[in-house]
């Protein structure tokens, strides 16, 4: 078996794993967000919207950037085998993450009067704040579970971990939400962070124990001194990203109201769960993968390829079909009451081919350390979007959240390219310039037919159906999988035509 086989196979077994624990998560989440959507309606949904992003402000704040920097420096150790080394980042990060934990919740706390003024818009919500400052502390010390589980490569404990937390968080949540109502909304809110943190607690439990030996206090300084340094950065651009993201929900609630706000909401979430397997694969295996090879910009440029031709593979019939059958998905998540996020859905699937395409170049920003320039990549984009939709929503109305969506990922594509051509002198391959092409186009056909005609659903069917078999085959011949498997990829590539460009190089 070659290299290259082999790493498509990884990839795709990769793929598999999190797409299916991504599968099972938005089949759940179906039942969750429809009982959601019924028991509170518009503006109940808009109220999670806001509690939700005033919390991820604020755990974003309180973290420093260590989650994200700590997946690259133990995937970087254990890329080195050195055990003193990932044993030391272990317990750093465990002592460092705990105290950041407890002094950022303690701080929501201690501000909750002016959050609930400036944010929500009244001081009657201050209570709620303070029982959010619970899910800041939660959502901290899981945060460091997290990065661990995933720096250490360990794909099915984070499936695992995906999947019984999304089952957990569905039950007791609706379970709440039918006994307290709308009133019940932040208890609602608090259940993801806690049940992440407590099941992450029992899988890091089981991971294997490296005693670091002799351990100085000096070597936990320096690397908790490695660790902010490296995450400031980082903790700015997360910060932009959660401050916009709220920005954006003021925006709409001021401008058109809370039920606006929970039809964003909607969309959001969808557009958010469909494409979440393809990127959730990347943030579990690639991102660590690429952190050990980022120096060799060969290795790392064929990596960057195979992860996007297979991530565009993967997701484009989704895309397809999703854009002509956008009223029915989101009539069978929600209700008829959430009709207006039809428009902004569509707008948002466009965007999100150019977001899967640009994610695998990002990573190579994140993988190389280079926190400043990740944080003014980070900045510009999510400014762009807020500023799109702070001026043009009171004239354009709900759709300009999904335009700008769109607007955001044009600008950021060629330019995490430049960077990545940059850093490891990255150029795209043919059949990933090609894939991305016929994506884009047939998405983008299927969404001018759905507007301007009755016949938008079916021919996203056939659409969807054909590049399906294309990915089928395509996907099989690059693994080179056998049985089952392998004669359904030969059938699909008899049907579609295919030629072997299995070892396409850059253009």
């Amino acid at each position: 078996m070659s290299e290259q086989v082999s790493s498509y196979r990884r990839i795709l077994k990769t793929s598999s794993i999190i797409g299916g624990a991504s599968t099972i998560n938005v089949l759940i989440g179906v039942l969750r967000t429809k009982v959601l959507a019924l028991l509170v309606g518009p503006a109940g949904l808009g109220l999670v919207s806001l509690y939700t992003s005033l919390m991820g402000t604020a755990t974003v704040v309180a973290s420093l950037g260590i989650g994200t920097v700590g997946t690259r420096q133990v995937a970087e150790a254990t890329a080195k085998e050195d055990a003193h080394a990932l044993a030391v980042t272990r317990r750093a990060m465990f002592w460092g993450m705990l105290i950041l934990a407890v002094a950022g919740g303690g701080l929501v706390w201690t501000l909750r009067g002016i959050l609930a003024e400036q944010v929500l818009g009244s001081s009657k919500y201050s209570e709620v704040v303070g029982w959010l400052a619970l899910g800041v502390t939660f959502s901290v010390a899981g945060a460091s579970q997290g990065a661990l589980i995933q720096g250490m490569r360990r794909i099915g404990d984070l499936a695992r971990l995906s999947i019984y937390g999304s089952l957990l968080n569905t039950v007791l949540g609706i379970t709440l939400l039918w006994r307290w109502g709308i009133s019940g909304l932040w208890a609602y809110v608090l259940l993801g962070p806690l049940v992440s943190m407590l099941l992450g607690y029992v899988y890091v439990s089981r991971l294997p124990k490296i005693e670091p030996g002799d351990t100085a206090f000096k070597e936990l300084t320096e690397q908790w001194k490695a660790l902010i340094r490296l995450g400031l950065p980082f903790v700015g651009a997360g910060l932009a990203q959660t401050l916009v993201s709220l920005w954006i929900r003021v925006s709409v609630n001021d401008a058109l109201g809370v039920d606006a706000v929970g039809h964003f909401q909607a969309a959001w979430a969808i557009s958010m769960q469909y494409v979440g397997f393809v990127l959730g694969a990347m943030g579990a295996d690639y991102y660590p993968r690429l952190t050990g090879i980022i120096n060799d910009p060969v290795a790392a440029t064929h990596l960057v390829n195979e992860q996007t031709e297979i991530a565009l593979l993967l997701s484009a019939p989704v895309f397809v079909a999703m854009m002509g059958l956008a009223p029915w998905v989101i009539h069978l998540l929600y209700t008829p009451a959430f009709s207006a996020a039809v428009e902004v859905l569509r707008w948002q699937i466009l965007g999100d081919v150019l977001k899967v395409a640009s994610w695998p170049l990002g990573f190579v920003i994140l993988a190389a350390g280079a926190g400043k320039t990740f944080f003014w990549t980070e900045t510009l984009t999510l400014l762009l979007m807020g500023t799109v939709v702070a001026v043009f929503v009171p004239a354009v109305g709900l759709r300009i959240t999904g335009i700008a969506f769109l607007v955001s990922y044009i600008f950021l594509l060629p330019l995490v390219y430049i960077l990545a051509q940059r850093r490891i002198q990255f150029v795209w391959s043919g059949a990933v310039v090609r894939l991305l092409a016929l994506a884009f186009g047939l998405t983008a056909l299927v969404a001018l037919t759905s507007t301007f005609t009755a016949w938008g659903a079916p021919i996203a069917v056939i659409l969807a159906a054909g590049f399906f078999v294309y990915s089928a085959g395509r996907l099989a011949h690059m693994s080179d999988v056998g049985g089952l498997a392998g004669r359904l990829g030969q059938f699909a590539r008899k049907i579609t035509m295919q030629k072997g460009h299995k070892h396409d190089g850059p253009k």
